[in-house]
C-alpha cells in the first residue's frame, strides 16, 4: 500500500493527496486477485501411465488430437478462447531431445508442428527474456516445439555469469512461471520436458559420436567430458525443473513413448475455467478527472516553453537511448489531445529514432494469439523509442466497457499487464504512461470542431459519438486501471486540463523529469551489478499528479 504523500499547500499536491486516498481502498481487493511475490510453488508433474499404448495407436491418437485442435480453432463464437500448445524442451546433451521430436513429427502431421531451435546465450539485459521467442508462441490451433528457449538462456547465465546470483536466478524463474501462467490463461497450454541421462550414459554416447558432430560437446559452453560441469548443470536445472516432466533418455523407445503421451495428454486437457471476482470493488474516480483544470496558457509563453522543452527532451532521449530503450503510452478520453502531444514530443527527433503505433481493435490474426502478443511484437528495439497511441490498456477500458472482453478476461488483465511492465522495466526499458483527461463538455466542443474542419474530419466517427453516451463507465474503468496498475516500475501520470497547450507542456515537463531521474540513477549505478526490483511506489504523488502547473517530478 503506498504511503501518504507529504502534506503541502500547493493545489497540485492537495488534489493528488485526495487521489491517493481515494485509490487506496480498492487496492486490498486488487491484491487478493494478484499473483503472490514469492516463488510459485507447483506440484511435481508425473509422466502419464499410458506408455503401454502401442506406437501405431499412439500415432492415430496424436493425429486425431492434432486435427481436432485445428478444427476447434476455426469455430467462431466460442465462450472461451481457443487452445494452442507450446512445448519447451531442455535437457542434457545426447539425451535424445531431437530424436524424440523427430518421432513426434512422424506420428503427427508435420505441416502443423512448428519447431524452433536456437543456441543458448546469456539472458539479455536490454529486453525481456521472452522477446526473441515471441515468433514461436503458437496461435490458436497450433503446436510449437521450442528448443533453446528462455530456460536455456537462464542456464547459460547461471553457468557463466558470476554476477547472476541465486536471488536473481530465483526471481527470473518466478517471472518465467508468471509469463507461462499468463499464456495458459490466454489459451496457450505450456508443457516443459527435461530429457535426462546419467553421467556414464553420456560418456558412452560421446564415445560413439561421429567426429563430424563433436561440436555438440561444447553446447552451452560446456565440456561434456567434464564431470564437474555435468554436476553443476544438474544442480542448476533442479532449481527450476520442479514443474517439468523429467524423461529418462537412456531407453530410446520408452523415451519417445513417454514424450508422445505427454503431448497427447496436453492436447486432451481442457483449458482452465476462467475465474471472476465474487464481488468487484469499484475504485473511486480521481477528483481531477471529474473537474479538469480550466486555466489557459498564453500563446507566447507556450511557444517559449515548448521550444525549450522539446530541445531538452530530445537531448535527454538520445542520451538515455545510449543505455536502453524508451516506451511511452498515451491513454485518455477521445479528443483529449493524445495526437497533438505525441506530435510535439517527436517534432525535434529524426523519424528513424522512434516508432509510433496507433492501436485499434485487434484483427482476426491477432485474436488468435494471447492478448498481449500484438504488443510484444511492437516493443522498441534496443536503443530505440516506441510511442503507443492507445495500448494494452484497451482490455480494461474499451473492451471492458463495450463487453468485447469477458469479466474474467478484463479482471485478470491487471495482473498480466503488471507482469508485462515489470519485465520491461527489469530490462532497463523506461516505461512512461500518460492519461490525458478533459471534461465531457470540452469533448463535445472538440467533436463539433472536428466535424467542420476538413483537416480533422477523419478523426471523428460514429463510434466516437456512441462512446460519449458511456462517459461515466469509461471514468469508472479508468479509475480501476489507475488503482490496479500504478506501480513503481510503471507509474501513471494524469494530466487533466481543458487547455491543449497546458497539457502539451505538462507532457514534455514530465518526460524531461523522468529522463533526468533515470539518467541520475544510471550514473550512480555505473559498474554495479543490476538488481531486479519488485516494489510499489512510496507515494502516488511520485508520478500521478495534476499537471496544470507542471509535475513535481
Amino acid at each position: 500500500m503506498p504511503k501518504k504523500p507529504v502534506a503541502t499547500q500547493s493545489t497540485s499536491q492537495v488534489t493528488q493527496q485526495a487521489l491517493t486516498q481515494e485509490a487506496a481502498a480498492p487496492k486490498a481487493t486488487a491484491q487478493k486477485l494478484s499473483t503472490p511475490e514469492q516463488p510459485l510453488a507447483k506440484a511435481k508433474p508425473t509422466v502419464p501411465a499410458l506408455t503401454h499404448m502401442q506406437p501405431e495407436f499412439l500415432n492415430l491418437a496424436l493425429l486425431k488430437a492434432q486435427l481436432e485442435l485445428r478444427a476447434n480453432s476455426q469455430t467462431t463464437n466460442q465462450p472461451q478462447p481457443g487452445k494452442s500448445l507450446l512445448i519447451l524442451v531442455g535437457g542434457i546433451e545426447l539425451a535424445g531431445k531431437g530424436e524424440a521430436v523427430m518421432q513426434l513429427r512422424e506420428w503427427m502431421d508435420p505441416r502443423y508442428l512448428k519447431v524452433k531451435a536456437s543456441l543458448s546465450k546469456p539472458l539479455a539485459s536490454n529486453q525481456p527474456f521472452w522477446q526473441n521467442d515471441v515468433d514461436a508462441i503458437p496461435a490458436c490451433g497450433q503446436i510449437a516445439v521450442l528448443f533453446g528457449n528462455w530456460y536455456g538462456d537462464l542456464l547459460y547465465s547461471g553457468l557463466h555469469e558470476s554476477r547472476f546470483n541465486t536471488r536473481q536466478f530465483q526471481q527470473t524463474v518466478r517471472q518465467m512461471r508468471e509469463f507461462e501462467q499468463d499464456l495458459a490463461a490466454n489459451g496457450v497450454i505450456v508443457i516443459k520436458c527435461w530429457f535426462d541421462i546419467s553421467w556414464n550414459c553420456l560418456q558412452q554416447r560421446l564415445n560413439t559420436l561421429d567426429s563430424s558432430t563433436q561440436q555438440w560437446q561444447q553446447l552451452h559452453g560446456l565440456n561434456w567430458r567434464d564431470q564437474q560441469q555435468y554436476r553443476k548443470i544438474q544442480r542448476l536445472r533442479k532449481q527450476f525443473t520442479d514443474d517439468w516432466f523429467i524423461i529418462n533418455g537412456e531407453n530410446s523407445q520408452q523415451r519417445d513413448l513417454e514424450f508422445g503421451h505427454l503431448v497427447l495428454d496436453a492436447l486432451n486437457t481442457a483449458l482452465p475455467v476462467p475465474q471472476t471476482a465474487n464481488h468487484w470493488q469499484q475504485a473511486s474516480i480521481p477528483a481531477m478527472l471529474l473537474k479538469p483544470a480550466q486555466q489557459k496558457l498564453e500563446k507566447q509563453q507556450y511557444n517559449v516553453e515548448l521550444a525549450q522543452l522539446q530541445q531538452q527532451a530530445a537531448q535527454l532521449l538520445r542520451q538515455y537511448m545510449l543505455h536502453s530503450s524508451v516506451l511511452i503510452v498515451f491513454e485518455g478520453m477521445d479528443a483529449a489531445g493524445k495526437g497533438g502531444a505525441i506530435k510535439r514530443v517527436v517534432a525535434p527527433l529524426d523519424p528513424r529514432e522512434y516508432e509510433i503505433h496507433s492501436i485499434a481493435a485487434p484483427d482476426s490474426f491477432e485474436k488468435r494469439h494471447p492478448y498481449l502478443w500484438r504488443f510484444w511484437t511492437r516493443l522498441p528495439r534496443p536503443g530505440g523509442m516506441t510511442i503507443f497511441d492507445r495500448s494494452w490498456y484497451g482490455r480494461v477500458l474499451v473492451e471492458r466497457v463495450e463487453n468485447f472482453a469477458s469479466d474474467a478476461e478484463w479482471q485478470r488483465a491487471y495482473d498480466e499487464i503488471n507482469h508485462f511492465e515489470q519485465q520491461l522495466s527489469d530490462s532497463g526499458i523506461l516505461v512512461i504512461k500518460f492519461w490525458l483527461g478533459i471534461s465531457e463538455k470540452e469533448q463535445l466542443k472538440r467533436f463539433q470542431a472536428r466535424e467542420v474542419n476538413p483537416h480533422k474530419q477523419y478523426k471523428i466517427t460514429a463510434e466516437d459519438w456512441r462512446n460519449r453516451k458511456k462517459w461515466p463507465q469509461y471514468l469508472e474503468a479508468a479509475a480501476d486501471m489507475f488503482s490496479r496498475t500504478h506501480t513503481g516500475q510503471a507509474p501513471w501520470h494524469i494530466i487533466a486540463s481543458n487547455d491543449k497547450k497546458t497539457a502539451r507542456i505538462a507532457v514534455l515537463r514530465h518526460l524531461v523529469s523522468q529522463l533526468e531521474a533515470r539518467l541520475k540513477t544510471i550514473a550512480k549505478s555505473t559498474r554495479r551489478p543490476k538488481v531486479i526490483s519488485h516494489h510499489q511506489p512510496d507515494s502516488m504523488t511520485q508520478a500521478k499528479t495534476t499537471t496544470v502547473h507542471g509535475p513535481e517530478g
